[in-house]
This record gives C-alpha cells, structure tokens and sequence, in this order.
C-alpha cells in the first residue's frame, strides 16, 4: 500500500529522532491515510487512500 493522499498528495516525512542524550537519527512518519469509498466527478464510486485531514475538511463525498 502506497500511504499518500489521493487528495492532496501527502505521503511519508523524514526528520531526526533525537533521544534522551541528544543523539539524532533519521526516521520518517507515514501520512494517516485510510481507505475510503469516494464519488469521483462523473459519478463513479472507488475505493482510494484518503488523509483524514482531508476527509475531516469535506475536500471529498463520501459514498
């Protein structure tokens, strides 16, 4: 599964993981993307991957 928005087109960030000490390592975060049934414009339903940052702001009709 490729976690990115179909929407917006949010996918993985990478940043540090800074521990106690203040040692840095590379780690990345997936986008919080889930598998929704969306009416596209000519009125068909499919399954996509969708943030819920977009869902939550109404960028798409759920079926």
């Amino acid at each position: 599964m490729s976690r990115v928005c179909s929407v917006c087109g949010k996918g993985q960030m990478s940043g540090n993981m800074v521990s106690h000490s203040h040692r840095k390592s590379r780690r990345t975060w997936g986008a919080n993307v889930h598998k929704v049934k969306v009416v596209n414009k000519n009125g068909t339903v499919s399954s996509e991957y969708v943030c819920t940052r977009c869902l939550r702001s109404g960028k798409v009709e759920r079926a």
